[in-house]
């Protein structure tokens, strides 16, 4: 089934269910590592295990598919049972069974699996002919870097017309700062989260023109006496030894972590020198270093000095920097996933070379630009046994190029997956309810 909406000139909703339930539910050994498959002899000792405990185990071999940049690698499952779709609480039942022997397990649906399925698929897609619309394209970050919000809060923020979550956020953090997006991201010219070299990015320049490409950048503090030296992230904890910018973008108190703070005012001037742990006052940034870091700044930040920090973003396939003006936005992205309009999955370079983002079914966020310079948004939902499968990282790639994407790239998915129309959500996202999460991509008039 499939149903069209014109959301605005040029710009078009299709909302597509496709398929049908088949599949059923089995139980899943979980390794010593936690995980759901690993190496033959691995997967092996856990199959004797399970037999010890009076159960009927079968070995699974499962292939995480290859990629542009790594090779396919044959793992092993051991599974129990099968039951039909209305049937979990039986396998829920051999799960706590296993429990008793101290064997870890887990109610898996066959759907999730990323082999062979009827589906069903819940999918939508924003299509936007750039020459009939009149808009631009922008990310965004929120009322703030440090916090995390709604993909709706932050459309009606940038007054959009519709749009979809950004890439990864950075949930290895305190808390009050996990809304920093993983890898580049620049907002109105401004480069308000470092980049993760060579990893694919969305680059929207001119407001309307977009491209996908690898992406590093350069951060450089350079004291009134040419003292130079490389700052190593924007706008997050800094690890030891480090020097970390801090925008007014930011949102919070900086870590009192023992180091040393410099706060420059716009004009690069040192306003104030101070101990770690304040806020970014507006108008300013904030240089802050530990360790090493920390004594670069004692010695050349000056209170009443100059101080400059040079940041360039370099497009790795033309070597050049993109010029950083207030129409250009960069929004770093999970997996690269079609390149000159044929499938090429960059899963290594990207980080996610994994059986469960490569092989695995999971709610999926997608941005294509088709070969006319138009933009395609996507999403599948998932992680709904009966009602929605999602999509394995190739099925994504394969369905960007049959929507007609020259190049294409992987968001983040999972929970974060949500497509807004209105500043409503018209997708379901898996979690029940939409999550906060660091950036979004919008559509704006």
């Amino acid at each position: 089934m499939k149903k069209q909406q014109s959301v605005a000139p040029g710009v078009e909703l299709f909302s597509v269910t496709h398929g049908e339930a088949t599949q059923g539910w089995t139980v899943s050994v979980l390794m010593p590592n936690g995980h759901d498959n690993g190496p033959l002899h691995v997967a092996q000792a856990r199959a004797e295990a399970v037999q010890a405990a009076g159960l009927t185990p079968s070995l699974v071999k499962i292939v995480q598919p290859a990629a542009a940049d790594a090779p396919a690698v044959e793992r092993y499952m051991v599974r129990i049972g099968l039951w039909t779709l209305k049937q979990q609480a039986e396998a829920d039942k051999v799960v706590k069974e296993l429990k008793k022997y101290d064997i870890p397990a887990k109610a898996d649906y066959l759907g999730d699996d990323g082999t062979e399925t009827t589906g069903p698929w819940e999918m939508r897609v924003l299509m936007v002919d750039t020459k009939a619309f009149r808009g631009s394209f922008k990310t965004s970050v929120g009322k703030s870097v440090a916090r995390r919000e709604t993909t709706s809060s932050m459309s009606r923020l940038a007054g959009a017309i519709a749009g979809v979550n950004g890439g990864f956020f950075n949930i290895h953090t305190a808390k009050a700062l996990q809304g920093d997006p993983v890898g580049v991201s620049v907002v109105g010219g401004r480069l308000l989260s470092e980049g993760i070299p060579g990893r694919s990015a969305l680059v929207i320049t001119d407001s309307r023109k977009a491209r996908i490409t690898e992406l590093k950048t350069m951060i450089t503090a350079i004291s009134s006496d040419g003292a130079r030296t490389e700052v190593k992230g924007i706008n997050r904890a800094a690890a030891a030894e480090e020097l970390v910018l801090y925008t007014e973008e930011f949102g919070a108190k900086t870590a009192a972590d023992g180091g040393v703070e410099a706060v420059i005012d716009a004009q690069g001037r040192i306003v104030n020198v101070r101990q770690a742990g304040g806020a970014v006052p507006r108008g300013t940034s904030v240089l802050h270093g530990t360790g090493l870091a920390a004594a670069w700044l004692q010695e050349y930040a000056l209170e009443g000095g100059g101080m400059k920090v040079d940041t360039k973003v370099i497009d790795l396939r033309t070597q050049r920097a993109i010029p950083l003006t207030h129409r250009t936005y960069i929004m770093g992205g999970g997996v690269g996933l079609v390149r000159n309009g044929r499938v090429r999955i960059t899963a290594a370079a990207d980080g996610h070379a994994s059986v469960n983002m490569m092989l695995r079914r999971h709610p999926r966020t997608m941005v294509g630009i088709t070969r006319s310079g138009g933009l395609i948004l996507a999403t599948v939902d998932g992680r709904k046994p009966g009602v929605t499968v999602g999509a394995s990282m190739v099925e994504a790639a394969q369905l960007m190029r049959w929507l007609g994407a020259k190049q294409a790239i992987n968001f983040d998915g999972g929970g974060s997956t949500a497509m807004v129309v209105g500043h409503k959500v018209v997708n379901h996202p898996s979690d029940g309810a939409e999550r906060t999460l660091g950036d979004a991509l919008f559509i704006t008039p």
